[in-house]
């Protein structure tokens, strides 16, 4: 990947926007009970530290991840002595303050819709909610977790722009938005970072990358591994396991897609790489500017998931690859 630079730690650094990222992130998710099953704290920590170790720099929580700031305090607590090496992102409009209005934002998941509510007079409070549970003095990157159905993006923007202006925030991102909103909002303020899905299994809005490589806007590419699907590894999903709302997940359609998917896992190896590994260097080779952010609870996974960052696919094998996926009719609807 000749576009990547090096940074001090192990792995090839990326730029998102102004920001200097390592090439992988870690999504830290996955670290909360009731995502994929129930997880203690200091198994959580080991993961994170693990993650810091084999190189991430850039790590990416939100208000809404765990029951009452659970996600933020986590990685707080556990990367804490390494706060001047890494890039904080967390992400706002879940964790509503008493008295706020929940927005409904309709979503692919089997109960339908969640509740935001991105109104500007909530989210200075919301970001020193944030710096309480992280335990820092700034948030590097700070998103509109959804854009918010019931509040114009701008008034979300102008109120985060407020936060960058008063030193509490670093740069903006946005979360979950079109290539429209995309642009509505860098006309207020800047965007150094526009988080998706995408993945082999979820291609990103054409528009939106389009308008993300003209507006010299970084892509945080959110489960990068298709939650999990795409190690090739993941077997019945069980009670307490958020996948269990995902269609693509159920028995039927988790096993027409694990047949379909057969050619690449092929791939992997025949390279002598994971499937995880192929999926993370395939993404990688997508854009210079697109940074995936994997979450796993294990130590060994994580070093295995961040050494794909060092893969080069030549274009032979991007070639065989791109023929398998533009092939493939996934079953079950969108992650989201």
């Amino acid at each position: 990947m000749t576009d990547d630079t090096t940074t001090d730690g192990t792995l090839p650094a990326r730029r998102l926007g102004d920001l200097e990222v390592s090439a992988i992130g870690f999504g830290a998710m996955v670290l909360s009970p009731g995502v994929y099953g129930e997880i203690d704290d200091e198994r959580a920590e080991r993961a994170l530290l693990a993650a810091a170790d084999a190189g991430a720099t850039f790590f990416d929580t939100s208000d809404g991840y765990g029951a009452d700031g659970h996600n933020e305090r986590l990685v707080g607590r556990a990367l804490r002595a390494r706060r001047d090496e890494v890039v904080l992102a967390t992400k706002f409009g879940f964790r509503l303050p008493e008295g706020a209005e929940p927005h409904p934002f309709p979503v692919g998941f089997a109960f339908g819709e969640l509740a935001v509510n991105a109104d500007p007079k909530y989210v200075r409070g919301y970001a020193e909610a944030s710096l309480r549970e992280l335990g820092t003095d700034r948030i590097d990157l700070y998103y509109p977790h959804f854009p918010d159905p019931q509040v114009p993006l701008a008034d979300t923007v102008g109120a985060v722009a407020e936060l960058i202006e008063a030193g509490l925030v670093r740069h903006l991102g946005l979360s979950n938005v079109t290539a429209a909103q995309l642009r509505e909002a860098h006309a207020v303020h800047p965007v150094a970072v526009v988080q998706a899905e995408w993945s082999m299994w979820r291609p990103i809005d054409a528009e939106l990358i389009a308008a993300a490589r003209e507006l010299g806007v970084g892509v945080a590419a959110w489960s990068p591994l298709g939650a999990g699907f795409l190690t090739g590894q993941v077997g019945e999903v069980k009670d307490g396991d958020f996948r269990q709302n995902m269609p693509r997940f159920d028995a039927a359609n988790q096993k027409a897609n694990h047949d379909r998917f057969a050619p690449v896992r092929g791939i992997a190896g025949e390279l002598g790489l994971t499937p995880a590994q192929l999926a993370l260097a395939w993404l990688l080779h997508q854009d210079p500017h697109v940074v995936p952010i994997p979450g796993s609870r294990t130590p060994a996974h994580i070093a295995e998931n961040l050494a794909a960052a060092r893969v080069a696919l030549p274009d032979e094998v991007l070639g065989r690859l791109d023929g398998i996926l533009g092939a493939v009719s996934v079953v079950g609807g969108t992650l989201l």
